[in-house]
């Protein structure tokens, strides 16, 4: 793939909720404490009347935010995913998933990316937590394009929402003139017979690149971008299965009930074919610079194509 423009998705997000405040007047952002690194600052700098701090108690910002739901306001709640999903989830369960609401979570610093702040911020999990919550939205943008079109298509949609974005700048490949957000569908950025690597958020980018490398080695791989992970797009991912017979995911995520979890859920009912999952292996992350943690983790384009001519050669 070519040097492109990077960008972190939660500068992204925090762009998007501002310039989409004078859209959607009902629009409210909370935060824990962190708006510099969450951005939702940006959106505190231009509507500080509907910003709410609720200071480091993450629980409580999610029943604030359930009770601005219900006040009929649509909610934004923000913290690292760490503390959204993790320290919140019981909240997020009882008060926002159980009665339905419409809150929508927007998670900043997932995965081993956060790099320096070590594995008690690394959250490796918060999709799998997040996947178990009967009628909750997921949805991991890969890139600024898709960041500020999947906070929109939150906005639209009534109910639960979590939006993953990352700390690290992702390189920027989609066309804002043409892109079109559809919630729960996946999108087919190359054609392939040979394998299919179906990837999310920051590790679409890598997928990209893993496709074009294995294209100079003969190899037809078929590129596929699941941006929300629940509801997953059942069809994208049977039809590919179907026509080439060999899966790979990648996620910065657990392997355990993240993309490849749900991938695997689809397939074993529907149409089984070998699922190769590549993602944090059950383990705990540790400090260290985001990229080069990425590499030491296996999640990168080098290890997608070496992964992808291993289990070839055992189709």
């Amino acid at each position: 793939m070519p040097d492109l423009i990077k960008k972190a998705t939660r500068e992204s997000y925090g762009e998007a909720l501002a310039e989409l405040a004078d859209k959607y007047q009902n629009l409210v952002v909370l935060d824990a404490d962190l708006a510099a690194a969450t951005k939702t600052g940006i959106f505190r700098k231009a509507c500080p009347e509907r910003f709410f701090d609720c200071g480091i108690a993450e629980a409580n910002m999610m029943g604030v935010a359930a009770g601005l739901a219900a006040s009929g306001m649509i909610p934004f709640a923000s913290s690292f995913a760490m503390f959204a999903a993790g320290r919140a989830f019981e909240i997020v369960r009882n008060s926002i998933g159980y009665p339905h609401l419409n809150v929508k979570i927007g998670a900043t610093h997932a995965g081993i990316s956060v790099g320096e702040d070590g594995a008690t911020h690394q959250c490796n999990e918060d999709i799998a937590l997040m996947r178990t919550i009967p009628g909750m939205t997921i949805i991991n943008p890969a890139d600024d394009v898709e960041a500020k079109a999947a906070v929109e298509a939150a906005i639209l949609y009534n109910g639960p929402v979590y939006l993953r974005f990352g700390r690290l700048a992702a390189p920027v490949f989609n066309n804002k003139d043409t892109y079109k957000f559809e919630l729960g569908k996946g999108i087919e950025l190359k054609e392939g017979k040979d394998i299919t690597i179906i990837a999310t958020g920051l590790m679409v980018g890598e997928a990209i690149s893993a496709g074009e490398e294995l294209s100079q080695q003969g190899i037809d791989a078929r590129i596929i971008n699941i941006h929300t992970i629940k509801p997953i797009d059942r069809d994208i991912v049977i039809k590919a299965a179907k026509e080439t017979g060999l899966i790979i995911t990648v996620e910065e995520h657990s392997i355990i009930g993240g993309l490849g979890s749900a991938v695997s859920d689809v397939l074993a009912e529907c149409c089984p074919v070998p699922v190769y999952k590549i993602g944090v292996n059950d383990t705990f992350g540790y400090s260290g610079p985001g990229d080069v943690l990425l590499k030491e983790f296996g999640l990168s384009k080098e290890n997608i194509v070496a992964k992808a001519k291993e289990v070839l050669n055992r189709k």
